[in-house]
């Protein structure tokens, strides 16, 4: 599509239109590099895009994307074999995180079936162990300690000598703060240092660094500082140095996926794209166009996207129509109109919806040429007449009958009756090359054209006789009257005058009248079309009426379920605890051996009612699948208090985990899922798993660590119950330590279970004083 069109109809100010809806500098960028296509199959792939996405809104309506920052400058630097800063790696650290988040909802999506977007959700490529790498680089742009084992070393250092430091000064302000100006630390060339008077420098013994302006105050390192100062900056040289090395060793890690991640990085700012079109198309009132092939164009209830509160107005070019000729007086809409047109081609051509309403049509041109505004030059000598008539002639020359042309003012600048004559033979060559074209005009000449021509209409611009108002409505099919008699009238000029002046144009009184009938029956049809509209928009707002009222019943319908199921479970639960009341009591009395306690213990739970069956639930199973530890999880390593993710799960059901850049073999009761437990923390019941492992005997193992008093005493007697049952000698109780509560619940529970012959903290290697084993008779 040529430039010039672009620049005419002021499209780059029609796709700023899109941009506050963008999320990444990568959406930003290719917006800004959108241009019109003339190619079915693109167009065709954008609108599939945009429909997909919405269909993916219906299912899923919180779905968006993260605010990403181009990554062009760090790919192209790795490329290089350049290594990345701290900025640039947090980029393509964020790249890495919504890559991995896509491509996990892409996996879970359920209920949607894609058209377009699939192929862009399939190529994206997840990196869980370069994730877990850059989790070295901390969202606020620091190297965290666990980054490597040298880095935390020399910081520990750099802290001990630092606290070192600080005693000394905290001394030398007790027991010398009367030679001092001041009672505040100060720093001056990287060192720490005091503010003492002038009058007591020779009694303070140090390295001078500076002297205030007054001359009254100097300010020292004391000597015991010197020595420490010294091994400070010593260690924060290695500091640096081991930065870099980091740096470098990120930089290495992340090269040979350079053109996966750019890759990566041009589907999110795509997405956003996508999702920036829905996002206009919800709050302008937009929609995706049908495309017609052979140049079919039909717009209903179109608006200019640049016009505030735009008139909209319906508009048909059908496949068999040559021109639409639009005449009528000036400032009532015909350029307006002829803009509107080139526009809405535009953006459907880039993929872009459109401002009208569902059902509209599109044509498909190879080009769009315009001479529309002043074409005047006077670097050129060119007048305003010269100016147009060297543009047509351009647009002649190149125009075929894949294109269409919009032509405003046509003829104007010159001799009326010339313009006139050259406006016809213009038309009528466009017409015989079967090239669409939208011309507006004044010349009266060309209304008897658009009715005699076939393949040619005529169209005008309402004007308002009364209020003496263009109402910006375009009327197609009916030629447009200058209104200049009833214009004067209403003016006040005398109606001798108005009327001589009605004599004097007898020619054209007839096709006056004729017009004029064909304006009251186009307004007759609009008003009927309005009542049409407005019962739709009644029987659209009825029936979304209904549908929340409908809502809110299935709605109280449920509350009033959940309520009685509520309080039939409290009956359930409060029969439970008499029964483990007279349970415990015949425990107590009588010498019933334990396996019979627990068979009277299932028979008693036999008597809840059974709740419905969960089992085929998508939610749950979606739910559960999500618990699971899966690859590129983040993860907490219990033992070391670091963070990391997974990368691969091993055939023994052992997990390798990413930690910093050290890389590591972890059970699954080694480690703790960062997302699951934001994920599970609101709920108010959890799931216990109990994990088995074999080492020397039968050993089982409960974990109570985060669970409220009564729900892990009431997890533990049925852990208890089971161990029994299983003949297990021995079993582990993790209780943490935390405020003691669960600890010390635990240990009145063992203490009077009659069938527990010892038990006491584990070792401190297996857990500590947060673990307790429990020994069976």
């Amino acid at each position: 599509m040529n430039n010039k069109i672009l620049a005419t109809l002021e499209f780059d100010k029609v796709k700023a239109l899109f941009s506050p809806y963008l999320q990444t500098e990568q959406g930003q960028l290719e917006l800004a590099q959108l241009q019109p296509a003339n190619q079915a199959s693109r167009i065709e792939q954008a609108f599939l895009e945009v429909k997909d996405l919405q269909q993916i809104l219906i299912e899923e309506p919180h779905f968006t994307l993260a605010a990403i920052k181009d990554i062009a400058g760090p790919v192209k630097r790795l490329e290089l074999e350049t290594d990345l800063n701290i900025e640039e790696l947090l980029k393509i650290k964020q790249v890495l995180a919504v890559s991995h988040r896509l491509k996990d909802f892409y996996e879970e999506l359920e209920n949607v079936r894609l058209h377009s977007l699939d192929r862009l959700f399939e190529n994206l490529v997840s990196f869980p162990q370069l994730q877990g790498s850059l989790e070295a680089i901390s969202n606020r742009g620091l190297i965290e300690d666990f980054a490597s084992e040298d880095l935390l070393k020399i910081r520990r250092k750099i802290r001990e000598k630092e606290s070192e430091a600080r005693q000394i000064l905290q001394d030398i302000l007790k027991n010398q703060g009367h030679l001092l100006a001041d009672q505040v630390l100060a720093s001056r060339n990287g060192r720490q240092v005091l503010p003492v008077k002038n009058t007591y420098r020779n009694r303070f013994a140090g390295v001078v660094h500076d002297i205030s302006a007054s001359g009254n105050t100097v300010y020292i390192e004391p000597r015991a500082l010197v020595a420490i100062n010294e091994l400070i900056s010593n260690y924060k040289a290695d500091e640096s140095y081991e930065c870099l090395r980091i740096l470098q060793d990120l930089s290495n890690l992340l090269r040979p996926h350079a053109a996966i991640l750019a890759n990566n990085a041009w589907i999110i700012g795509h997405l956003d794209l996508v999702l920036a079109k829905i996002s206009f198309m919800r709050a302008k009132g937009g929609q995706i166009p049908d495309l017609a092939q052979e140049g079919d164009i039909q717009l209903l209830q179109v608006r200019h996207p640049l016009i505030e509160q735009a008139v909209a107005n319906d508009l048909h070019f059908d496949a068999d129509l040559q021109a639409l000729l639009i005449t009528g007086p000036n400032t009532g809409g015909k350029t307006i109109m002829l803009k509107t047109l080139g526009l809405a081609q535009l953006m459907a051509q880039s993929g872009l919806p459109i401002l009208a309403e569902a059902g509209s049509r599109v044509g498909l041109f190879r080009e769009i040429f315009a001479d529309i505004g002043d074409e005047q030059s006077i670097e050129q000598s060119l007048s305003t007449f010269s100016g147009h008539m060297t543009n047509i002639v351009s647009i002649l020359e190149r125009a075929g009958d894949q294109d269409l042309v919009l032509l405003d003012e046509l003829g104007a600048g010159t001799d009326p009756q010339e313009g006139a004559s050259l406006a016809l033979a213009i038309l009528e060559d466009l017409r015989l090359r079967q090239i669409k074209t939208m011309a507006t005009t004044h010349y009266p000449e060309l209304k008897a054209y658009g009715i005699e021509t076939a393949g040619v209409q005529n169209a005008s611009m309402e004007f308002d006789t009364a209020s003496l108002r263009p109402t910006y409505r375009f009327m197609q099919g009916v030629p447009g009257r200058s209104n200049a008699f009833e214009i004067a009238r209403r003016l006040g000029l005398t109606a001798w005058i108005v009327n001589q002046a009605q004599d004097l144009m007898t020619t054209d009184s007839d096709v006056n009248r004729i017009i004029e009938q064909l304006e009251e029956d186009s307004l007759e049809s609009r008003k009927r079309l309005d009542n049409i509209r407005q019962v739709e928009q009644e029987n659209l707002k009825f029936n979304r009426a209904l549908k929340k009222l409908y809502n809110e019943f299935n709605r109280e319908k449920e509350n009033e379920l959940g309520k009685a199921r509520k309080e039939a479970q409290e009956i359930v639960d409060l029969a439970l605890t008499e029964s483990e009341s007279i349970l415990k009591e015949l425990h107590d009395k009588a010498s019933l051996k334990p396996h019979e306690i627990i068979e009277a213990k299932g028979q008693l739970k036999k008597l809840v009612p059974a709740g419905p069956d969960l089992s085929q639930n998508k939610v749950l199973k979606q739910a559960k699948k999500k618990r699971a530890p899966k690859i590129g999880d983040e993860i907490m390593v219990t033992s070391y208090g670091q963070r990391g993710s997974l990368t691969k799960q091993l055939k023994d059901g052992r997990w390798e985990a990413q930690v910093g850049l050290i890389k590591m073999t972890l059970a699954e009761d080694e480690f703790n899922l960062l997302k699951a437990e934001k994920e599970e923390a609101p709920k108010k019941k959890q799931v216990h798993v109990v994990k088995r492992t074999n080492t020397s005997g039968p050993r089982a193992r409960l974990d109570l660590r985060g669970k409220r008093y009564e729900e892990a005493m009431r997890e533990l007697d049925e852990f208890i119950d089971q161990a029994l049952l299983n003949n297990l000698a021995q079993v582990d109780i993790i209780h943490g330590i935390g405020t003691g509560v669960i600890r010390e619940g635990v240990t009145k529970y063992l203490r009077r279970n009659k069938q527990v012959k010892s038990f006491g903290y584990a070792p401190q290697n297996a857990g500590g004083s947060g673990c307790t084993i429990a020994v069976f008779k």
